[in-house]
């Protein structure tokens, strides 16, 4: 047993050292042409300079990862088999016009019509539907969320139009 385990190498145990070779091997004599040829390649290259490609010196501390070949998509088969329709067209963004005392009296003294318009509605889509629908210029398009959840728009008319006729075509009054 003590035999045994004093024959196994220990990471304590210091390794005999490597004998170096004192002499260098000698090469072969050529016994070919093209062996000969093949020497005088080797010999030109072992008494040319030898070159290391140089470090590049890095001068950030970022690394930013290289920029790869980017392709635009080319699909085999179009993933949805029919094209989505548009989910807000101006008939789904204007709901119906405001009739209320308040909302006529915008209209009569501020140029001013009122909406009930789409929650997710935004101004710029108000602006569009208004000007489709009635063809007039919006010159300012005001919202606010009722407490009831529904979004109501103050849609202010350009000087050039006025909001008693566009009220007259739709027929609020």
């Amino acid at each position: 047993w003590l035999k045994r385990a004093s024959s196994i190498p220990n990471a304590h145990t210091p390794q005999p050292a490597l004998a170096l070779a004192t002499h260098a091997m000698a090469p072969k004599k050529a016994e070919k042409k093209g062996d000969a040829t093949k020497a005088a390649k080797t010999a030109k290259a072992v008494k040319g300079a030898v070159t290391r490609k140089a470090k590049k010196i890095r001068t950030n501390v970022h690394f930013f990862r290289p920029k790869t070949l980017i392709k635009k998509r080319d699909p085999r088969y179009p993933r949805r088999s029919v094209e989505a329709r548009a989910r807000k067209d101006k008939y789904r963004i204007i709901q119906c016009p405001v009739t209320t005392e308040s909302a006529m009296k915008k209209i009569e003294e501020i140029n001013t019509l009122v909406f009930l318009v789409d929650i997710r509605a935004t101004k710029l889509n108000i602006k569009d539907a208004v000007k489709q629908m009635y063809d007039v210029k919006c010159a300012k398009v005001n919202t606010l969320i009722r407490p009831d959840g529904k979004k109501k728009a103050y849609v202010h008319l350009t000087q050039d139009y006025d909001a008693l006729d566009v009220a007259n075509r739709i027929g609020i009054i």
